[in-house]
């Protein structure tokens, strides 16, 4: 690791006047430190958010649900808030990691960080979330564009996430038994003007997947695999596994969904 200066502001005003140069955001760390270690990345400057109490509310309001972008993921999986208004999202966050993740990483960092097997970012999909930040606001369907890069600019900090909510919602994935990332994971939100169908872990990055969603709105059969141009391959699975697992969970979360009213 190459020397760097560390900065632990107070307030969201600080914390942006303290992002200067080759600089980055430290939120949770469990991407940026190891990478940090290993020289993959190297700033000269860290700017630690864990002192924005601030940015750790968690609010129902109205047909929103804004969660701070430094609520942690155990905040999130235990709050009788989040446990009200979208079960689903609360039961997805204690499925994140274990609990050193859980208890130190949040949902800024990780929707921040997209990495394309994240959890998270299904969610944004199917409830049409709303990604707050110093600069303004960015649509999910706008804010993710691939593996690991999003809408943000530099030194731009997500403050919240306002996810809309739903009539029901569920994610499902089929989990990796040692990261606990995502082979293929599907969430599913119904509203009442039609279902929306997020994926994470089977291709690049996260995305919708409209042709489930046509399927659901129109009362058409639903697509057994996965169709798409960038279906991932590793050593974990083959793009023809996870293409055939998306299916499998887009069929659990409805099954869920359905069990729920």
């Amino acid at each position: 690791m190459t020397p760097f200066s560390l900065h632990r502001p107070d307030t969201v005003e600080q914390a942006l006047a303290a992002f200067a140069g080759d600089a980055a955001w430290l939120a949770g760390g469990h991407t940026l430190i190891p990478a940090m270690k290993s020289r993959l990345r190297q700033v000269e400057r860290l700017v630690d958010l864990s002192k924005l109490h601030a940015l750790e509310g968690i609010e129902h309001m109205g047909d929103s649900l804004l969660v701070g972008a430094m609520a942690r993921h155990v905040s999130v999986a235990t709050s009788p808030v989040v446990k009200a208004a979208i079960p689903g999202l609360a039961l997805l966050a204690g499925g994140i990691g274990d609990p050193q993740v859980r208890n130190k990483g949040t949902l800024g960092g990780s929707i921040a960080n997209n990495d394309p097997a994240a959890d998270y970012p299904a969610a944004l999909l199917a409830l049409n979330a709303l990604v707050d930040t110093s600069r303004g606001t960015h649509a999910a369907d706008d804010y993710f564009q691939g593996m690991f890069t999003t809408a943000l600019e530099d030194g731009e900090l997500i403050t919240a996430v306002r996810f809309a909510v739903p009539l029901a919602f569920h994610y499902a994935k089929i989990r990796h038994p040692a990261s606990r990332y995502a082979l293929a994971g599907v969430a599913v939100a119904r509203f009442a003007d039609g279902h929306r169908v997020g994926v994470t872990g089977a291709t690049s990055g996260a995305l919708r997947w409209t042709q489930a969603e046509a399927a659901l709105n129109s009362g058409g059969a639903l697509p057994a695999v996965l169709v798409h141009d960038d279906l991932a391959a590793d050593i974990h699975a083959s793009a023809q596994y996870r293409a055939h697992l998306a299916g499998v969970m887009l069929k659990q979360a409805l099954a869920a969904i359905g069990s729920a009213g």
